[in-house]
Order: C-alpha cells, then structure tokens, then sequence
C-alpha cells in the first residue's frame, strides 16, 4: 500500500504541529522501528518499518481524535503485528531439509557449493559461531563476539542473515540437482 502525500501531511500533524518537529519525530520513529526489527533478526528491517508506518499513517485519521500518548507506542504495536506476519511468511518459505541418505548426501553438496559463494568473512563467521555445543558454544560465542568488538545480539544477527543466504542458496541448489 502507498502513502500519498495527503495521507503522510496528516501523520506529520499527528506527530506534532510544528512541520520541522514532526519531521524530526518521523525519522526518530522510523530508525527505532528498524532497529527494532533489526534485532529481532530481519533481514528486511527497512521495509518493515516502511510497510509499519504505511499501515500507521491509513489508521491515522480513525485513531489519532481520540488517541491518548506517545504515537511511538502505536507505531511499536504494528510493528509487533508486522513482525508476526514477517515470522510466518518465513516458516511457510523455509522447509524443513531432506532426512534419507541420499538427500544428505545432496544437500552437503549443496551445502559446499553455497559455502564457496558466500565471503571468507562470512564463511568464517558462520563456521566459528556453530562450533561447540552445550555450555561451550555460549561461551564461544560470547568470545567471538569480544573478539570482533560487536554485541553478542549483532553476532546472532549477522550469523542469522548469512544462515537465511546459506538455506536459500542450498535450496535452490537442490531443486538443480538430478534426484538420485
């Protein structure tokens, strides 16, 4: 859905009189949102805080006469159900990978092949952060997090969004490959 230029002139005077504050508001609005999403493991933060405010400013003229406090915390309530969308659209594209012999055979495969596309960086990350288990991979992963002078949260994301490129890669690799 667009905003039209009608639709976001009225969700500026929601957030404040003044043109300039509500300006300023808006962009306060929309980088919390993306951080929020961002956090919660997104890999498409941007358009879900743009499709959160799309939605906000159609509701604006219903909610805003009788709404009472910070307009951020109605915007945080649709991004909550913009979030909960986001995660089934992924567990309905994500299936589950082939269990027999042979599909694992493929799939490692498939596995080495998306490994080679992704950088050395990033193939070193997503290496280093599932070693271990048990006790020693929460440790691991707090040291390499220390390591690469990132929060433990930035580590989760990043390793997320190299293993979302890795599982499509090695999705589509499978529906390539000849069944054996």
């Amino acid at each position: 859905m667009d905003t039209t230029q009608e639709g976001f002139d009225t969700l500026l005077g929601w957030l404040d009189d003044d043109r300039d504050r509500a300006g300023k508001k808006y962009e306060l609005i929309r980088d919390r949102l993306i951080k929020m999403f961002t956090c919660r493991g997104c890999a498409e933060a941007e358009d879900l805080a743009d499709e959160t405010i799309n939605r906000v400013t159609a509701k604006v003229p219903k909610v805003a006469p009788n709404y009472e406090g910070e307009p951020i915390l109605f915007f945080y309530g649709v991004a909550r159900k913009v979030h909960h969308e986001w995660l089934r659209r992924q567990n309905r594209s994500i299936r589950p990978l082939p269990t027999d012999v042979t599909d694992d055979e493929r799939t490692y495969e498939c596995l080495d092949r998306c490994m080679e596309t992704v950088s050395e960086k990033s193939r070193q990350l997503v290496l280093r952060y599932y070693e271990n288990e048990r006790r020693a991979k929460i440790d691991h992963r707090k040291a390499l997090a220390d390591e690469l002078g990132i929060a433990l949260n930035a580590l989760r994301i990043r390793a997320h969004r190299i293993r979302l490129l890795l599982r499509k890669c090695v999705k589509n690799c499978m529906e390539q490959l000849p069944a054996n």
